[in-house]
């Protein structure tokens, strides 16, 4: 069988190659285009993608793929329709990064409440010249008491709950939006807005998800709530969150993903130096804790298809 891996330096430590491997092509970096990934794969069994897109018009010309293994809990990167259409089955390795994510979005709480990045700047623009031992600025916030508001109750959320509750947060669970009846241990979409001091993404990107914070929701939240988003750059309006920043109806916001990676340079939220907007990119997941679970869930999902016990199936 022939492994062809897109984008592999996505994974900075290489995959270790199973023995019933015919051929193993690591592929660094590669274009976003249909034509670049056809070509890439036209002699593949095996797929491994972490964010190169698999459409129905790529599928429909690779008649050898029987197998995508996506490097990632989430698949939106592929067409599961079209992969089900072409008798191609698709596994992604759920839950890695639970730990790192979830840490992740403890730390971005804690430097947004406590408005780290405005004083770390402050230490060395004002602190000088301070006719004080201390420079007041923005305001510190409790962490403890505050209310965090969680979309998304998988692995992650979950996670990220544990920790939160652990350092005496209060903690919802949002339900879908337009769900007009309401799950036990959730509230209504609307009710997380309104109560939360915090708001953390952790839902996968679906139509039914897109743009699923935007003016509309800046608008219904608190004043000076903050918005952490380390899942997909889609489900915010990018630029709602920074008109939500620039009016101050937005108290902070931590984002670790964006609407299109690598960003353009011209992105909105890029072109902003404020000390409440933290972005990174698309980091929180890749501890070594997260980065050897993801290792090790690629390899036992090629080695669980190669036996015909195909595991982690999405599609």
């Amino acid at each position: 069988m022939q492994i062809v891996f897109l984008d592999s330096d996505t994974i900075p430590t290489p995959l270790p190659v199973p023995e019933w491997v015919t051929k193993w092509v690591n592929l660094p970096a590669t274009a976003q285009d249909p034509e670049a990934v056809v070509q890439a794969l036209a002699d593949a069994d095996i797929c491994i993608t972490n964010k190169i897109k698999l459409t129905q018009g790529i599928l429909a010309r690779l008649p050898k793929l029987k197998f995508v293994c996506v490097a990632a809990t989430g698949y939106d990167c592929v067409d599961l329709q079209a992969c089900r259409e072409h008798g191609v089955i698709v596994s992604n390795v759920p839950g890695y990064s639970r730990q790192s994510v979830g840490e992740g979005v403890i730390g971005f709480i804690f430097s947004l409440r406590r408005a780290l990045p405005f004083y770390q700047t402050t230490a060395r623009q004002a602190w000088p010249d301070s006719p004080h031992f201390c420079v007041h600025g923005a305001p510190v916030l409790n962490v403890r008491g505050a209310t965090l508001g969680i979309f998304g109750r998988g692995a992650i959320g979950q996670e990220v709950a544990t920790l939160a509750q652990a350092l005496g947060m209060n903690v919802l669970f949002g339900e879908h939006r337009n769900r007009p009846d309401v799950r036990p241990g959730y509230v209504r979409f609307e009710t997380l807005l309104a109560q939360s001091d915090i708001i953390t993404l952790h839902c996968p990107l679906t139509e039914a998800t897109r743009s699923m914070i935007g003016q509309a929701e800046i608008a219904q939240m608190k004043r000076g709530a903050m918005l952490i988003n380390t899942a997909r750059g889609p489900l915010i309006n990018e630029q709602a969150v920074a008109d939500g920043l620039l009016s101050g109806q937005l108290g902070g916001v931590a984002l670790d993903v964006l609407s299109v990676e690598p960003p353009p340079a011209e992105n909105p939220l890029l072109q902003m130096h404020m000390p409440n907007l933290i972005i990174t990119p698309h980091i929180t997941w890749a501890n070594e804790h997260g980065m050897r679970s993801l290792m090790d869930g690629i390899v036992g999902n090629l080695n669980a298809f190669a036996q015909g016990q195909a595991v982690n199936v999405v599609s």
